[in-house]
C-alpha cells in the first residue's frame, strides 16, 4: 500500500493532504497532528475519503515511531525547524525516506546516517526555499555562463487588502518562522565578493532595493538568506558576480521592522527571570491580529532573475509566478505553493522517480520539467521571459 504520513496538518500540511487525497498514485494518508480532533474535522469537513487522523507530539519520539512504523513509503514533515532534526533522526532510524519544506541546514548532518541506511531526505521542498531552487537549477541549465543570480520570494496581502493593519502584512506562512528569518544573516555576491549583512542590519536601507512587479506595483526588497550557499551548490560560483536571494514587502515595511531589530525586540534569549524573549512576545502578542479573513486574499510572489552567456550571446531570463488565494475553498495561496510542491515530491520519492539515499538537494535532484509540469497541472504557473541584462539588480556597492 502506497502510504503517505503529513505530520503537522496546519495550514500548510492541510494543502499537502488536499493534493495527496486527490492522487491517483497515493493509496492511504494518515495526517498526524497534536490535536487530532482539529484534524478530524477537518477532513469531514473536505469528505476525505483515504486520509486518518492520528495524534503525535512530535517531541514524543516513540509516537513518531509508531507511526513512521505503519507501513509508511514516505513523510511529509511541516513542523517548525527546531524540530525538523529530531524528526529526521526517527526516520532514518525507521527507514522511512521524508520531505520537508525549511532550510537544509537542520539535516545536512544526517546524511551520512541516511545514505547508509538507504533513506532519502529531501529537504527545501516548499515555496521558498524549494521552487526557486529548482527554477534555478533549469534556469542554469539553460546558460552556458551565468553573472548574476537573483531570487524574490513573497508572501503578502493583496493589493486589496494591503492596508487591512500598520504593518501592511498578514500570516501566511509560520509567523514563528517569518520572526526567526528576520533575525539571521545573510550572504550575497557583489563584484564577485562575498558579503554578509549582519542579522541586525538587513532591514537598513544599504542591504535593500526597490522592485517593481507588472500588475502588483512597486515593493521592497531586503536581502534574506544565503546566496553564496546557492550559487556553490548550482555550480556557478566561479562565474557568478551577482548573487542575492531577497524578499519582498509592501513599501514602508522595512523602515518599521528595522526600528523594531534596533529596540532588539527580534531576539529569541528568554528574558533573564526565565521569561518570553522579546522575540516570543511578538509572536503572541502579533499572531492573533494578523490572521486573513474569510474574504481576504493573499498573494505570492517568486521572481528569478538570471544574467549569462549563451552560445556566445549575453542574456537574461526571468522566472515568475504569481499567485493569490482561492477565495471559492479558501485556501491561501502561500499554503498552495508550499503544501502542493512538498506533495509532488514525496509522490515523485514514494514512486522511485526521486530515490537518492542521503540528504538530496532541489537544485540537484528534483527534475525541473515533470515537477513543473507537476505544479502546472495543479494551477501553480511559472511564466519565463527574456528581459533586458539592465533590469537585473546588480547588487548593494562594496
Amino acid at each position: 500500500m502506497r502510504t503517505v504520513l503529513v505530520i503537522g496538518a496546519g495550514i500548510q500540511g492541510r494543502a499537502a493532504i488536499q493534493d495527496l487525497e486527490r492522487s491517483p498514485e497515493v493509496d492511504r494518508v494518515i495526517a498526524a497532528d497534536l490535536d487530532r480532533h482539529a484534524v478530524e474535522r477537518y477532513l469531514g469537513a473536505i469528505g476525505a475519503k483515504k486520509t486518518e487522523a492520528a495524534e503525535v507530539d512530535v517531541r514524543d519520539a516513540a509516537q513518531l515511531r509508531r507511526l513512521m512504523a505503519s507501513d509508511v513509503g514516505v513523510a511529509i514533515a511541516l513542523v517548525p525547524v527546531r524540530f525538523e532534526t529530531a524528526v529526521a533522526a526517527v526516520a532514518i532510524e525507521t527507514g522511512t525516506n521524508l520531505v520537508t519544506t525549511n532550510f537544509a541546514t537542520s539535516v545536512e548532518s544526517l546524511d551520512g546516517e541516511a545514505r547508509a541506511r538507504g533513506v532519502t531526505i529531501v529537504p527545501e521542498a516548499g515555496f521558498d526555499p524549494g521552487i526557486d531552487l529548482v527554477i534555478v537549477a533549469r534556469a542554469v541549465s539553460e546558460f552556458d555562463r551565468v553573472e548574476t543570480l537573483n531570487s524574490y520570494g513573497s508572501g503578502i496581502p493583496a493589493p486589496e487588502c494591503r492596508d487591512a493593519n500598520v504593518l501592511n502584512y498578514k500570516i501566511s506562512w509560520s509567523w514563528e518562522g517569518v520572526l526567526a528569518a528576520y533575525w539571521r544573516s545573510a550572504r550575497v555576491i557583489a563584484n564577485g565578493t562575498e558579503l554578509v549583512a549582519a542579522r541586525e542590519e538587513i532591514f537598513r536601507p544599504a542591504w535593500r532595493h526597490d522592485v517593481t512587479v507588472e500588475g502588483v506595483g512597486p515593493l521592497e526588497a531586503f536581502v534574506n538568506g544565503d546566496a553564496v550557499v546557492v550559487a556553490e551548490r548550482a555550480g556557478i560560483r566561479g562565474t557568478v558576480q551577482t548573487a542575492g536571494r531577497y524578499t519582498l514587502r509592501w513599501p514602508g515595511h522595512c523602515n518599521f521592522w528595522e526600528k523594531v531589530a534596533a529596540l532588539g525586540l527580534l531576539d529569541d534569549t528568554p528574558g533573564a527571570d526565565g521569561g518570553l524573549s522579546p522575540r516570543e512576545f511578538l509572536r503572541r502578542h502579533l499572531e492573533p491580529q494578523l490572521q486573513y479573513g474569510p474574504t481576504e486574499r493573499d498573494m505570492i510572489i517568486l521572481r528569478v532573475d538570471v544574467v549569462g552567456t549563451r552560445n556566445l550571446r549575453r542574456r537574461a531570463r526571468r522566472y515568475e509566478l504569481i499567485d493569490y488565494r482561492d477565495l471559492r475553498t479558501g485556501t491561501l495561496a502561500m499554503s498552495r505553493a508550499v503544501g502542493y510542491p512538498a506533495s509532488v515530491v514525496a509522490q515523485m520519492v514514494l514512486s522511485g522517480r526521486l530515490r537518492r539515499p542521503g540528504v538530496a538537494s532541489p537544485l540537484r535532484d528534483i527534475p525541473p520539467g515533470p515537477f513543473f509540469e507537476a505544479l502546472a497541472q495543479r494551477g501553480i504557473r511559472i511564466v519565463e521571459q527574456e528581459i533586458d541584462p539592465a533590469e537585473c539588480y546588480v547588487g548593494p556597492p562594496l
